[in-house]
């Protein structure tokens, strides 16, 4: 009897494991483990994702950085799993991509199939080729290692929850992020798994080995992450996201000096640094928010470029993207999105289109003249699959041959107390003339080698607004009060 029970659950157990996962080998140990996804799948994922991810956030606009960025990451591949010699063919042949997305937030994370990305703001704060190569050495990892795959298969037997939520770290009137985003379901799975602490180490260490490998100065990661925990620590300051489910900073700070130690006794001499190379690459680039693409001020979002200001609620805040500007509220129970809308060719067009989606009920409709400007407005009701109702309030209007959309939405029952918000949002869309707006530059960096040894806070002097000289201290990866040496390089934010 107790033979004929154990067969049973054994059975039932292996049609629910065979219908959850994949057996391949793994790139890393050449043995057979269980993944959520096939490698064919991981790497139609990663290739949708990626194109989502470059419309989302958009790739920063300098080719000497990006082809640094490239060339530096196609090295380290070179002696990682992925390319050796006993390696799987269907991993040697993938093909890698290393891209630099323009984004201010210190930041560096991969996808299935080969997909890499570092945030002009990680490269910000690096201080040398070396450090470049033991943060994209990590992301090799996490993909030769198949991390994400891994961590789909556990959230399938209920191990692990998923991070839902892209525009405000959580879900939105319980609508997850990854919609308003519109991020295919599995690449948003992807995009927002939480690798866990084991996964970390791992590529950490797999991280040191390839750099070391190439020869870099691999302890040098050390001073990055030390650097993260500065950030973190300071206050007003967005603790990077990967960082909450990562191993402390000062704890990667410390091993990965052993790490590169063990690698030296290898016989790995690691003596390459290339700080010049890396220096003048980033001399020049953008540092922070870039107000050409969108600055709030006083309540107001104005955009430069495209010559348009809207203000919006007090105590709301502004999720600004290359292709949306979200508004949302203290409670993020309410949000206003403004979009450009390529699709229509007409304010009307594009109200309507959005409101005939299944699951509309339009309540009411009409043209509206606002600013001097030809719109279109609808209010409608829309009903999830649940029966819960969230009503709209979509504005579209035309302006300098673009069609701007203003969708603002909250539950049905609390929209009365939300619409007054959402109509100033909306009808103050209007024509940018303020010169002094029109005219703002970003902030960029500019880097130069030291000829005689100066205290830093010599350097801190006249710093762009809201820039800090514990931010330049944190950016040379130095105390506030240290000094710069002769000979040595430094990076100072200026406008």
């Amino acid at each position: 009897m107790m033979s004929s029970l154990r067969l049973f659950f054994t059975a039932v157990l292996l049609v629910l494991f065979v219908g959850s996962c994949t057996v391949q080998k793994s790139p890393i140990t050449g043995s057979k483990r269980a993944y959520g996804y096939s490698w064919q799948q991981e790497l139609e994922i990663g290739k949708e994702a990626d194109q989502q991810i470059q419309q989302q956030y958009g790739v920063y606009d300098d080719e000497e950085v990006q082809q640094y960025v490239e060339r530096i990451g196609q090295k380290v591949l070179e002696v990682s799993h992925m390319r050796r010699e006993d390696t799987d063919p269907k991993y040697r042949e993938t093909e890698f991509y290393f891209r630099v997305l323009n984004s201010p937030v210190v930041n560096a994370f991969a996808l299935p199939g080969g997909y890499i990305y570092v945030t002009r703001g990680l490269l910000a704060h690096l201080k040398n080729e070396a450090q470049l190569a033991v943060v994209l050495g990590h992301e090799i990892a996490h993909v030769a290692a198949r991390h994400a795959s891994q961590r789909a298969f556990e959230q399938q037997l209920g191990q692990i929850a998923l991070i839902g939520g892209a525009v405000a770290g959580e879900e939105l009137l319980g609508v997850p992020g990854q919609s308003v985003l519109q991020l295919g379901s599995q690449a948003a799975q992807f995009l927002f798994l939480s690798y866990g602490r084991d996964d970390e180490r791992e590529s950490d260490q797999l991280g040191v080995e390839y750099a070391a490998m190439k020869n870099y100065e691999a302890e040098d990661g050390a001073g990055f992450f030390s650097a993260l925990e500065r950030i973190s620590e300071q206050s007003g300051q967005s603790i990077p996201s990967w960082q909450s489910s990562h191993p402390d900073p000062s704890e990667r700070a410390k091993r990965i000096p052993e790490l590169a130690q063990q690698w030296q006794q290898k016989g790995y001499e690691q003596n390459v640094e290339n700080t010049d190379q890396y220096m003048n690459v980033i001399n020049g680039m953008i540092y922070g928010e870039n107000p050409r693409e969108g600055f709030t001020e006083d309540g107001n979002f104005y955009h430069p470029d495209l010559k348009f200001q809207f203000n919006y609620p007090d105590n709301w805040e502004i999720v600004n993207q290359p292709t949306l500007v979200a508004a949302v509220n203290e409670n993020q129970d309410a949000i206003s999105l403004m979009q450009i809308d390529s699709e229509a060719d007409s304010p009307e067009m594009s109200v309507k289109n959005y409101v005939t989606q299944d699951g509309f009920t339009v309540q009411s409709q009409r043209s509206r003249q606002q600013n001097d400007l030809n719109g279109y407005e609808a209010t409608a009701i829309a009903t999830t699959e649940d029966g819960t109702n969230y009503k709209f309030l979509v504005y579209a209007v035309a302006y300098h041959g673009n069609i701007y959309r203003f969708t603002n939405y909250s539950l049905a029952q609390k929209f009365d107390g939300y619409q007054s918000s959402f109509e100033e949002t909306s009808y103050s869309f209007t024509e940018l003339t303020d010169q002094d707006k029109l005219n703002r530059e970003p902030v960029r960096l500019q880097t130069r080698r030291i000829d005689q040894s100066q205290s830093l806070s010599i350097f801190t002097n006249n710093l762009p607004m809201d820039i800090t000289p514990e931010d330049v201290a944190i950016l040379n990866q130095v105390d506030s009060d240290a000094s710069i040496e002769q000979g040595s390089w430094i990076k100072i934010p200026r406008r």
